[in-house]
């Protein structure tokens, strides 16, 4: 997604990805909600079945997927990258618009392999940690900054509501549906993203990760000193609900969608997939660790932390809040290959003043009146790499 969205609006596009991840645990909450009185085998089989209808329509979809015309460049595929880059642009593969920005892509794959190789399949996931760590813009920078941040949004702890949030408040004591307590979080995850289409454009990735990790302590802090000072209180117990739902609202519009985003523009090309895999699998690597260890943390035979487990959570996003300020760069409003330049020459205290003064078309010589000059792509066709 990343790759294919024009640079004004990738990370709202890519924001639609979150936001059809809380359609899918809405739709969940509602199937949960609908069977929670079943006491034969249909309790379980009819949730399950129902996925595979959203399996069925995602298989089917992957047939009209357009290609990446960077897929295609780092393939050597000029001509196939072009009519890629018109069909998803709606312009002629002859205008001025696309053949600027296929050469700056061709371009920037190029200073790609002239710094880091391509080898064998091994070597290729090698260049992920490759670099060092005191260059900014190195491989291992990014493939840990990718992989951390993924982590972080984990620590968060919003998978505790949404995996625990029924049995959590069923032990609150007072609520007599925690079913339909657990549906309305889910409604304000869903209803609270769409709302990162707009600022996460208009305010950036980092500020608006900054900002959502201090609205989560906040409540996260609240929530667990009402529920630890009075959490048999009915009047507590709804201000402990308001303010999960306010927390929420603050990872739904900010963490929830900008760590997906930030993942999809970090990385430079010849590791991008393999960068983003990473990333990926440490989000479900310690999305499975909390769901782990959080039973033994609130069960009642355990640790029977109750509420006092917003403490842990708070305590990981006051980590979130401060991993943000010093670590997450400014990407908005930046190409992917503009991306690649911002961290070779900022910190992520100072991306977001960074401007492009270049290109690396023009500053490479590949271009001709802003355009691919022919005999460039016919190298790149011919032997896949000018270099």
């Amino acid at each position: 997604m990343s790759e294919i969205a024009p640079k004004k609006v990738r990370g709202a596009i890519v924001s639609g990805y979150q936001f059809c991840i809380t359609i899918g645990i809405l739709l969940a909450s509602c199937v949960d909600y609908g069977t929670q009185n079943r006491t034969d085998t249909g309790s379980y089989r009819i949730p399950i079945a129902i996925q595979m209808l959203w399996a069925l329509i995602l298989g089917t979809g992957l047939f009209f997927l357009p290609e990446s015309p960077r897929f295609f460049v780092k393939r050597g595929n000029i001509d196939a990258a072009a009519n890629s880059l018109a069909r998803l642009r709606g312009q002629s593969r002859d205008s001025a618009y696309v053949q600027q920005e296929l050469a700056e892509i061709v371009a920037n794959h190029e200073y790609e392999l002239q710094v880091m190789p391509q080898g064998s399949y091994f070597s290729s996931w090698a260049n992920c940690f490759k670099g060092g760590l005191s260059r900014p813009s190195s491989n291992l920078r990014r493939t840990i900054l990718g992989t951390s941040l993924q982590m972080m949004q984990q620590w968060t702890g919003i998978n505790f509501i949404f995996y625990f949030g029924t049995t959590f408040f069923q032990d609150l004591g007072t609520i007599s549906n925690p079913f339909l307590i657990s549906l309305v979080t889910t409604l304000v995850n869903v209803c609270s993203t769409p709302l990162s289409f707009y600022i996460i454009e208009r305010l950036g990735r980092r500020t608006i990760l900054i900002w959502g990790a201090l609205g989560m302590l906040i409540c996260e802090f609240i929530v667990a000193i009402i529920g630890t000072a009075d959490g048999k209180n009915p009047n507590a117990i709804r201000a402990e609900i308001a303010f999960i739902c306010i927390y929420i609202f603050f990872f739904a519009s900010t963490w929830g969608p900008g760590a997906w985003v930030v993942i999809g523009e970090i990385f430079p090309l010849p590791i991008r997939s393999r960068g983003v895999a990473l990333s990926t699998a440490s989000n479900w690597l310690w999305n499975c660790i909390i769901t782990v260890i959080t039973p033994y943390m609130v069960g009642k035979d355990k640790g029977n932390l109750g509420a006092k487990v917003f403490f842990i959570w708070g305590a990981l996003c006051t980590a979130c809040f401060i991993y943000a300020y010093f670590l997450i760069p400014e990407t908005k409003g930046l190409s992917l290959e503009q991306v690649d330049r911002m961290l070779e020459e900022t910190t992520p205290r100072t991306s977001a003043k960074w401007k492009p003064t270049s290109t690396f078309a023009s500053d490479m010589g590949l271009t001709k009146d802003g355009t691919l000059a022919p005999e460039i792509v016919q190298d790149v066709e011919r032997k896949g790499s000018v270099v």
